[in-house]
């Protein structure tokens, strides 16, 4: 039987968004100043035969790769770069060793046939026999070559870090034009690195951190740009030449006027007061475009003929698979006896407002508890003392400033890292609790 119109639009709409969400393009709106250091930096290298070298450092999800492509894609509008330009994108967690980063940089290249079975008596002549091939006409003129290093603390780990080294030597001494960006989410890289490897390298460090946009954006703003961002990602091009340029998929061609109809819809969404406190709720645990672009690619996966439209209810629902606290999903992993530590302290810490307790006051405060509920089956002294050493293990508390070390542990001063929310938000969620427990988390008990 044959899918009718209003149902193939909405399978093409999936099939488009889902694209859409997860296939960015390389526009990146973000970290102004670090994007033009870099751009500058690539310019100089392909425009003057300068060479270079710099870290791109910042967590995980802040922009680091799209910041790079973007880059890569507004240099490729540049005819230079675009004829003579060489790209060699080597990873950390694929190129394990020395020998496999340099066979991939030798294809990369498109030097294999050049290169045939030479045996090189090091790995600093390989290096130095690639680029030399890249050299044209007078000699004296070499191809360009920007290596891309992502996860490059995974490359410190190789054996004499030679390829590091050899790579920030070229660069320093220019034998040959190169740019050497290194992408990492360790702060502490630079420790990373041999001594050797360190004097050649330009230190020039470009930190991404999430939120930091630029100096003068306010965080209103900046939530005003997530707004924006959602509104886009779930948009229809209704227009015929926008749907020629933007789609970019022969297989997805939309209706003009049912893409209208669509984002007049979407355009509803971004106006309503329940989906901006969920987006805002998200946003504050989240920051990062990667998590926000998986979280609509789960909501999109429901459009079906069966489901035509994008509920408020589909979002708040996929929201639970990215909202989770983490420290919620922890408590909930913890045993019966420690999750009553763990309410202990919550009371103490509610009723005494924050101050610091020791184990003996924790203590006292189960004890009571068992002892006030028959069903509770108090255990010995020694294995409460394990449950708190596991709860402090887990950083649920901070030795308290000024504490003696020298103390016996049970006397010992810790702060409280939790809140009543998080505590009481994991009993509601703890599978299978006494309910005497889960009583005794709703009372305060002097």
């Amino acid at each position: 039987m044959a899918i009718d119109f209003q149902d193939n639009m909405i399978l093409l709409t999936r099939k488009y968004l889902k694209r859409k969400i997860m296939c960015p393009e390389t526009k990146f709106r973000h970290h102004v100043k670090e994007r033009l250091h870099i751009l500058e930096l690539l310019k100089r290298t392909v425009e003057m035969g300068e060479s270079n070298s710099a870290l791109l450092i910042g967590p995980r999800g802040s922009g680091k790769t799209t910041l790079i492509n973007s880059v890569l894609k507004e240099l490729s509008s540049m005819k230079n770069f675009k004829d003579n330009t060489l790209i060699v994108n080597l990873h950390g967690l694929v190129h394990t060793d020395d020998r496999l980063a340099l066979k991939d940089a030798t294809r990369q290249m498109q030097l294999e046939n050049v290169v045939g079975d030479k045996v090189f008596g090091t790995f600093a002549e390989n290096l130095t026999f690639l680029l030399e091939c890249l050299k044209s006409g007078d000699k004296k003129h070499s191809k360009p070559v920007i290596f891309i290093l992502d996860e490059f603390d995974l490359f410190c780990e190789h054996h004499n870090q030679t390829l590091l080294y050899n790579l920030f030597d070229i660069a320093q001494s220019a034998q040959a034009p190169i740019c050497v960006i290194g992408m990492t989410c360790r702060l502490d890289v630079i420790e990373l690195l041999e001594k050797r490897v360190k004097s050649r390298f330009s230190h020039r460090q470009i930190f991404l951190f999430p939120g930091d946009t630029s100096s003068s954006e306010q965080p209103t703003s900046a939530f005003n740009d997530r707004l924006e961002l959602f509104q886009h990602l779930l948009s229809l091009p209704d227009d015929e030449n926008v749907n020629r340029i933007e789609q970019q998929y022969d297989d997805c061609t939309i209706d003009p006027q049912f893409g209208s109809v669509w984002n007049d819809y979407i355009k509803t969404l971004v106006s309503n007061a329940t989906m901006i406190n969920l987006l805002k709720r998200m946003y504050q645990i989240d920051i990062s475009e990667r998590s926000f672009r998986n979280f609509l690619a789960v909501v999109v996966s429901t459009l079906s003929e069966k489901h035509q439209r994008l509920e408020v209810s589909d979002f708040v629902e996929a929201s639970k698979m990215f909202s989770q606290d983490d420290k919620v999903i922890m408590l909930e992993g913890l045993s019966v006896l420690e999750m009553c530590l763990i309410i202990a302290m919550k009371h103490e810490t509610d009723i005494y407002e924050g101050e610091p307790f020791n184990f003996d006051a924790i203590y006292d405060r189960y004890i009571k508890f068992a002892n006030q509920n028959s069903s509770i089956q108090t255990v010995q002294k020694p294995v409460i003392m394990k449950a708190f050493e596991h709860i402090k293990n887990l950083e649920f508390l901070l030795p308290a400033s000024g504490t003696n070390s020298t103390v016996e542990k049970e006397y010992q001063y810790y702060k409280f890292l939790l809140t009543s929310q998080q505590v009481m938000e994991a009993v509601k969620n703890y599978s299978g609790l006494p309910t005497e427990i889960s009583q005794w988390a709703l009372t305060n008990m002097e």
